[in-house]
């Protein structure tokens, strides 16, 4: 099986400027394909990499990965504790993984049935499906409005509440039979898609764990060393500029008691993103919506 065609990889082993003796970071292991790369440009070095997900965890079998089965918010935790610090650069491949959103029983993909599960971590309790049938209806909203940027995330969010009156919401189907009358017919797939991604986000705090990673990289990184972020949809990529940008996720650059502007722990390397080009757009649909930014600890 494919689990998982890399993206950006060139322009990412590119990015980290990577020293065979170095101690780097993947907090996206995945089906490997990024850390098994920088793992084989090592030769004392190591590289540490995390994933929560138990089907990502059986596919190493690279020595030189050190592969911790937790979420990448216990970054700065793990690496203190295997003696990992500081460290030379940081990946992070934001996103679901190609096997994840194959596998018709996770309940990631709108385009198979399957139970409304969508979990990263199969031990977590939260899962989509309990989403949609205990949230109230404004906490619905706010999911869908925020993470979901839908416009009529009121509407939508009324509609469930009163489907899941009538029968549980069980199953992908139920859900999409559930809300079709809040559906824009003109480009239903990328509607459901933008409801999908609220609800993964949410049961798997995406936003709060990323916002957690970022603030530990200054703490764990060398000087000079590199942060390198793959994003997927704006709410992403806008925290991770800001974070770049700023050395925090909203609001102006601190200052200090005399008005001067406060150092931020990086700066970025390309202004604007890296995007795929038109051959790996073409290979790898996945790579169309990724933003590469590039920064480095000052």
């Amino acid at each position: 099986m494919n689990y998982h065609n890399p993206v950006l990889l060139d322009e990412c082993l590119e990015a980290l400027e990577i020293k065979p003796i170095g101690i780097y970071v993947d907090v996206t292991f995945g089906g490997g394909g990024h850390s098994n790369a920088i793992a084989n440009k090592l030769s004392s070095g190591k590289l540490v990499a995390f994933d929560q997900d138990d089907d990502s965890i059986a596919q190493n079998d690279n020595e030189n990965i050190l592969l911790i089965n937790q979420n990448f918010k216990y970054l700065k935790k793990y690496l203190r504790y295997f003696e990992m610090m500081p460290i030379d650069g940081l990946l992070a491949d934001l996103g679901v993984s190609s096997y994840q959103i194959d596998t018709p029983e996770r309940g990631f993909s709108t385009r198979y049935e399957g139970v409304l599960d969508m979990r990263m971590n199969r031990n977590n309790p939260l899962t989509a499906r309990e989403i949609v049938n205990t949230y109230s209806e404004k906490d619905l909203q706010m999911i869908f409005s925020e993470y979901g940027e839908l416009i009529n995330s009121k509407k939508l969010a009324l509609t469930i509440v009163e489907a899941r009156k009538e029968r549980e919401i069980v199953t992908i189907n139920d859900l999409k039979d559930a809300i079709k009358s809040c559906v824009n017919k003109v480009n239903d797939n990328q509607y459901f898609a933008q409801v999908f991604q609220a609800l993964r986000m949410e049961v798997n705090d995406e936003l709060g764990a990323l916002k957690d990673m970022l603030m530990q990289c200054s703490e764990v990184m060398k000087i000079g060393g590199r942060l390198v972020v793959i994003s997927y949809h704006s709410l992403e990529d806008r925290l991770v500029k800001n974070f770049i940008a700023k050395g925090k996720f909203t609001g102006e650059v601190e200052k200090d008691f005399y008005g001067n502007k406060m150092e931020v722990p990086f700066k970025a390397v390309n202004k604007k993103p890296i995007l795929a080009g038109h051959d790996e757009r073409k290979r790898n649909p996945r790579s169309r919506s990724a933003k590469l930014r590039i920064a480095e600890k000052i």
